[in-house]
């Protein structure tokens, strides 16, 4: 039977991360995982009842989780280090520059309940900066995966890294978006559907709504391209050019401000590269967000599988 991108539901990307973990973990002991305060909210319960001598847990005190897990994977550990995305890289931020990028330790920072995630809890606990202050550290990789495929392949792929790298995650259970066959490589987006009219550029949980965009403008004529950015650094700039070329128009899309992120990375690459084609960003505006779920604030936004068709209508016929 030949698969439909996004027509069946997984689990939570946390959850598929867990477990990954797990799988890891059980044949290499200096696997751990070391959390501020966050077991539950990180689905780890489970990991630390299997390995209980494989995971620290340090409190609230972000600034030590992130130096613990520097000085652990100093030592050869592999290390993740387990926190919400909007206190790990706010109250970190200074240990994550030093100690880990700075000093070129490889732990792998793991931003949950990323973006909007944690919904009414309001702007306190939204992370809609993470990647915009990540991308300007050097020595870092940020991968945002859009559906459990790609969690999975992430995780692994960060346990190999000798280089510090960032995994970002929300709550949601994500629908399947990837053929299990698919090849996933750090630093190269995937093509989730094609079309010659307009292409989105997505990251994350964003992509899923993307690709409902696509599918609602197909059936008003419009031909689209949907590509999962899950790294947003290195960003795939070939792949953003050949969308330039290819298409008609570009929308970006993340769940984040729309200052620093993946469409102002894209925008880069293509001015720099002289490239013209009509081009928006949608995310998060330069405010304090309004309070709601997550689907809540998508659909306000413009995030929404709707939202997104009508940007890239008024973009292709302004």
């Amino acid at each position: 039977m030949k698969f439909e991108p996004g027509t069946e539901s997984g689990k939570a990307n946390l959850e598929v991360f867990s477990e990954t973990l797990m799988s890891l973990a059980s044949g290499d002991k200096n696997v751990l995982a070391v959390t501020s305060d966050s077991r539950g909210s990180g689905k780890l319960a489970p990991f630390a009842a299997a390995y209980p001598e494989q995971i620290v847990e340090v409190g609230i005190a972000e600034q030590n989780l992130v130096g613990i897990s520097a000085g652990l994977a100093s030592t050869g550990k592999v290390v993740y280090a387990v926190s919400p995305a909007c206190f790990l890289t706010a109250r970190s931020l200074e240990q994550i520059k030093n100690d880990v990028c700075y000093s070129d330790h490889p732990v792998k920072l793991v931003g949950i309940s990323a973006g909007v995630s944690y919904g009414a809890l309001g702007s306190t606990h939204h992370s809609t900066h993470d990647l915009a202050v990540l991308r300007a550290i050097n020595n870092i990789v940020i991968i945002a995966p859009s559906d459990n495929f790609e969690t999975k392949h992430a995780v692994r792929a960060a346990a190999t890294m000798s280089h510090p790298v960032f995994l970002r995650f929300g709550k949601r259970p994500m629908y399947h978006l990837h053929n299990p066959r698919t090849k996933f490589e750090v630093g190269r987006s995937i093509t989730i559907r094609e079309g010659s009219d307009v292409t989105f550029i997505a990251t994350g949980e964003t992509v899923y709504h993307a690709l409902m965009a696509g599918k609602m403008l197909e059936s008003r004529g419009i031909s689209c391209r949907v590509i999962s950015m899950h790294t947003v650094k290195p960003l795939d700039a070939e792949s953003v050019l050949k969308a330039a070329s290819d298409s008609g128009a570009i929308v970006t899309v993340e769940e984040h401000c729309v200052l620093g992120g993946l469409g102002e990375a894209c925008a880069a690459v293509l001015m720099q590269a002289g490239a013209r084609v009509p081009f928006r960003i949608v995310g998060l505006p330069d405010e304090y967000t309004i309070t709601g779920s997550q689907q809540e604030i998508f659909e306000h936004y413009g995030i929404s599988a709707k939202g997104l068709a009508e940007t890239a209508e008024k973009l292709l016929n302004p």
